[in-house]
């Protein structure tokens, strides 16, 4: 069987990931192909995870880290140009994932890194994992993908996964933490080019073919409209945080003038009910801030804004809708 051998030299997310959909929907599924990838700073979640439990979307936003959210499933993982990312897929009836995580393992031997199988989805060196992977199967074609750690920062992996303490209700998959290393601690000269090149070599040899190496970079977008199509998709904001499964977000504080208990049920990252328990005077400054916030996207920026108008329409309560504005979106942190 032919193979094909794909290598992304863009370092954008939204268009690796959107790669991964066009390989795995629209490439034709007989042959092998192995694409490698690496992203720029990016917080990848799983298709079932909430991007408000997973990681701290403020401070994410403020360090220019790109949010992806993958079309497999598994837990939140943090990418940076010291992971290198491999992606193979293959027609299902012929679909070996024990074969995968052979090329992989035999192109580390080729590195003097001896790694092994952790249970169904990790490769470990001792007691450290140093890889994760994720499948995905159709009618014709199954798709194997993961992450090798090779010179990750490990400090902004903490910094960025460990989330704000949100007093959250969510639905969907919650990430567990592992040990991890970086391969550089086994092997201190190897990094993205040499990995690659020994898995290349690894992936050739298994299948006993050889295949040109086909360089992708972002004129490939417009040389192939199906592609373009995923990266608009892995782009936008209602995949991002619109497919995050339902959750509730429920919070309260003491103003001067009074009590607010306030209960945000989030569908597909928007507000669709307010629940407000308050001993405040002002009745009806409880039923603005509940119609204002009602439909807003779970979005700082979103609530911020409506809440900006609701006190310029509104000055009798402007002082009052500012407190509730600044503490909101201060607890929303993103």
């Amino acid at each position: 069987m032919k193979l094909r051998i794909l290598k992304s030299a863009v370092t954008n997310p939204w268009f690796n990931l959107a790669t991964e959909d066009w390989i795995f929907q629209a490439l034709d599924p007989d042959s092998h192909t192995l694409f490698l990838w690496r992203n720029s700073e990016t917080v990848v979640i799983g298709r079932s995870q909430n991007p408000w439990v997973e990681c701290k979307i403020d401070k994410m936003e403020a360090d220019d880290v790109f949010l992806a959210r993958r079309q497999s499933g598994g837990g939140a993982v943090f990418h940076d140009l010291g992971n290198t990312n491999f992606t193979f897929l293959s027609p299902k009836d012929d679909y070996d994932q024990a074969a995968n995580f052979t090329i992989i393992i035999n192109a580390l031997k080729k590195l003097g890194i001896d790694a092994d199988l952790s249970g169904r989805n990790d490769m470990q060196v001792g007691d450290k994992k140093i890889s994760g992977s994720a499948f995905k199967h159709a009618a014709d074609r199954s798709f194997h993908h993961g992450t090798l750690l090779v010179n990750a920062n490990m400090q902004k992996l903490g910094d960025y996964l460990n989330p704000h303490p949100l007093k959250l209700k969510a639905k969907g998959i919650k990430s567990v933490r592992a040990r991890v290393a970086n391969l550089v601690e086994f092997n201190e000269k190897i990094n993205h080019d040499t990995l690659s090149d020994a898995i290349i070599g690894a992936f050739c040899e298994y299948h006993g073919e050889t295949a040109p190496v086909e360089a992708l970079d972002e004129a490939s977008l417009a040389k192939q409209p199906t592609l373009n199509t995923y990266y608009q998709k892995m782009a936008d904001w209602d995949w991002r945080f619109g497919k995050t499964p339902e959750f509730t977000h429920h919070i309260e504080t003491r103003f001067d003038w009074g009590i607010i208990d306030l209960h945000l049920d989030v569908k597909q990252a928007v507000i669709r009910e307010v629940v407000i328990f308050s001993d405040a005077l002002n009745v009806e400054l409880i039923d603005l801030l509940k119609e204002t916030l009602t439909d807003s996207k779970y979005n700082h920026s979103d609530v911020k804004t409506k809440l900006d108008e609701l006190g310029t329409a509104h000055s009798d309560v402007a002082a009052q809708v500012n407190d509730v504005s600044e503490w909101l979106t201060s607890e929303m942190e993103g």
